[in-house]
């Protein structure tokens, strides 16, 4: 499959997911702070090359991609390569440098569920969530319980696989995800012509 094709589809999928999440926030009223970055600090996050094809694929495009490979591949910091702290010496709050191309991961948490040995859907969200408003978190698991639709965390990975199972079930550091995309997109086209009329769709 061409990595057009597989561009779109998973650009399809995300799309899908926005609006679920949407109606989700809309429904449950619960809500990210504005400007934190908590989750995106973590040096542990693990995701799939495939979920960042759509990123890697725009830095191709823009040419950007090489350049950004040596980067990463010079870098020694385990938090997301993509995250901008506000501050030098607070890295708590800050926003993705990427954040329509952000992957599957950081947009299902918080707004996703996983489910326990039990079967039961539990929403996967973050400490602050949970403390901030906790009336809101509270009842929204209720109303999970109950039948309330949510997202789901293996569900949408399983329909992600759908699109390449390699790169859609490989799970690696999410730094270590970036770089296998890049590097998926260069050797794509090292003996394949430029896409045609895709030229800095900035």
């Amino acid at each position: 499959m061409a990595i057009e094709h597989k561009v779109r589809l998973v650009e399809q999928l995300f799309g899908r997911l926005e609006n679920e999440i949407t109606t989700f926030k809309s429904t449950t009223s619960l809500h990210c702070l504005s400007g934190c970055g908590k989750c995106c600090t973590k040096p542990d996050i693990d995701a799939s090359p495939l979920e960042f094809l759509p990123w890697a694929f725009y830095l191709f495009l823009n040419d950007k991609a090489e350049t950004t490979l040596a980067a990463l591949n010079a870098s020694t910091n385990s938090i997301c390569y993509s995250y901008l702290p506000f501050s030098v010496v607070d890295n708590k709050n800050g926003s993705c440098s990427n954040y329509k191309y952000r992957g599957l991961i950081c947009r299902l948490f918080g707004y996703a569920a996983s489910r326990d040995k039990y079967g039961k859907l539990q929403l996967a969200t973050c400490k602050i969530i949970k403390e901030n408003q906790q009336e809101n978190y509270n009842n929204t698991e209720e109303a999970i319980s109950k039948g309330l639709y949510v997202p789901i965390f293996s569900d949408y990975y399983m329909q992600l696989a759908q699109i390449d199972y390699k790169m859609g079930t490989t799970l690696l550091p999410i730094n270590e995800a970036l770089k296998m995309a890049i590097e998926e997109v260069l050797h794509y086209y090292a003996y394949r012509p430029f896409p045609g009329n895709l030229e800095n769709i900035a």
